[in-house]
């Protein structure tokens, strides 16, 4: 008993002096492994979630490849066609003088031309030296507007509308007295038909077809419709038509036959 009883008191003698040791060490024992048990599950846990976001990068679906482009097929050249020009219009003409003279009816003189025939006898009839409208009037005086000139003025014959080229014929029968160019009406052709009466054909082509000193019937063809009167060449395509009786002019109206 005694024994045993010593034996005690010398383990708690031990504990006595080095107990606070011991337990100190045991603090520091537990702290170390408990240390080591955090950290390892902290870098658990880490590695577990760069494993989950190595996983998610690795699961993400793959971008679709993009689609090719479809192939365009070049156009085939375009070649242009080749212009065609139209032809001109042809100017129709009268064939034969003497359809037109049949298309017009005929008008005796006026009593006036007869009373001044003191030259010889007059024509009887007359004729249209052309087919077409009256475009501007004889006017002596009152004054008309010039359309070329942009003025106002006399007009000492008739324009009678025409296409260019068409014929143009003698009103009645006569003598070419004169064949010239004048520098307002272009080229003109005077006839005359006796008895002092005249007729004058201007705006004609630069060529006639006659000459001083003919002798034309009535219906002849003493040329064509051209653009020589510079002072009318603003107007439509006409024959410059006019008549004079002993010099002095006067209407055509009166002698040309009513159409």
């Amino acid at each position: 008993m005694d024994e045993k009883k010593s034996r005690w008191d010398k383990v708690f003698k031990f504990f006595g002096d080095k107990g606070f040791y011991i337990v100190l060490f045991l603090c520091i024992a537990v702290i170390g492994v408990s240390a080591w048990m955090i950290s390892g599950s902290i870098g658990g846990l880490e590695d577990e979630a760069d494993n989950t976001v190595l996983s998610a990068k690795v699961t993400a679906a793959p971008t679709p490849p993009a689609s090719p482009l479809p192939t365009i097929e070049p156009l085939p050249p375009v070649t242009a066609k080749p212009s065609i020009n139209p032809e001109p219009e042809a100017i129709i003409v009268p064939d034969e003088p003497a359809e037109q003279v049949s298309s017009l009816e005929s008008k005796p003189m006026p009593e006036d031309a007869m009373a001044a025939n003191n030259e010889g006898s007059l024509p009887a009839v007359f004729v249209w030296p052309v087919v077409g409208t009256v475009e501007t009037p004889h006017s002596v005086e009152a004054l008309v507007y010039n359309r070329t000139m942009a003025d106002w003025r006399t007009h000492s014959g008739i324009d009678v509308a025409s296409g260019l080229g068409g014929k143009v014929i003698a009103a009645a029968g006569g003598v070419v007295e004169q064949v010239y160019s004048d520098d307002m009406y272009g080229t003109t052709v005077v006839i005359h038909h006796g008895g002092g009466l005249r007729s004058i054909y201007s705006n004609l082509a630069e060529t006639p077809a006659v000459a001083v000193g003919d002798s034309v019937c009535m219906g002849d063809t003493i040329g064509s419709v051209g653009e020589t009167a510079l002072a009318e060449v603003g107007d439509v395509t006409h024959l410059h038509f006019e008549m004079t009786l002993d010099g002095e002019t006067v209407d055509p109206m009166d002698y040309l036959p009513v159409r």
